[in-house]
């Protein structure tokens, strides 16, 4: 290869690399907006519940010590935002790959996300490291500021046309909403018997040290299925 060619082709890589840099800081700076309202959104319904209850013995508090993460805890739940570091690509085989609106234009499949997890209040206090969560909802946002929403029941049940529905305070409100409704009504179930019938004598002393080493979970031992929970 002579010098002029690999001089072009540097040039090709360079303009490569500065084109897909600045969609996905674009795409970034969007998902981190979204991620804001979320936050507003959040501390705004821990003020209206306590406004609502004054009295209310029920916890109900907004945290946010990170960049990004922030939790919501609601009585026996709590809920965890995450906003990914990251830029993704929607695999070749998703459907939204195969819309109008991405064909038009392959740079609308590149998306940030933020990912919604539900954990019981009593992993956290009691500090039960062992205990698992479940992540029921992702929202992914675009460099146009469009959202795509993948969830669990009351999320997957949100209005979710990629190529029109645009990421704003509404959305953040409907999406919050939604995912305290679903861990509400995720109740946790007594867990088969097979999975909790043999204990350690150490499991035993930290219990007693109120460490509580036991797994819990809203579905120990059950089979996670998309919505038949």
């Amino acid at each position: 290869m002579e010098a002029k060619e690999i001089k072009e082709k540097t040039k090709l890589i360079c303009n490569q690399i500065n084109k897909k840099g600045t969609l996905k800081m674009d795409v970034f700076k969007k998902t981190e907006a979204a991620f804001d309202l979320f936050k507003k959104k959040a501390n705004q319904f821990s003020n209206v519940y306590h406004s609502s209850y004054p009295d209310s013995n029920i916890n109900v508090k907004y945290e946010s010590s990170q960049s990004q993460t922030f939790s919501l805890q609601f009585g026996s739940d709590i809920l965890f935002f995450v906003l990914h570091s990251n830029v993704f690509e929607f695999n070749r085989d998703h459907e939204l790959m195969k819309t109008p609106y991405i064909r038009e234009n392959k740079d609308r499949a590149y998306c940030g996300m933020i990912s919604i997890y539900n954990f019981l209040s009593d992993s956290l206090y009691y500090n039960r490291y062992n205990d698992t969560g479940y992540l029921i909802g992702r929202i992914f946002i675009n460099f146009e500021n469009h959202c795509y929403i993948d969830g669990k029941r009351e999320l997957a049940q949100i209005y979710n046309n990629f190529n029109t529905v645009v990421f704003d305070e509404q959305m953040s409100a409907l999406v919050l909403d939604s995912a305290i409704q679903y861990a509400v009504n995720f109740d946790l179930l007594v867990p088969p018997y097979e999975m909790v019938k043999e204990i350690t004598i150490q499991d035993m002393l930290e219990i007693n040290n109120k460490r509580m080493p036991i797994k819990t979970a809203k579905r120990l031992g059950f089979r996670f299925q998309a919505d038949t929970e």
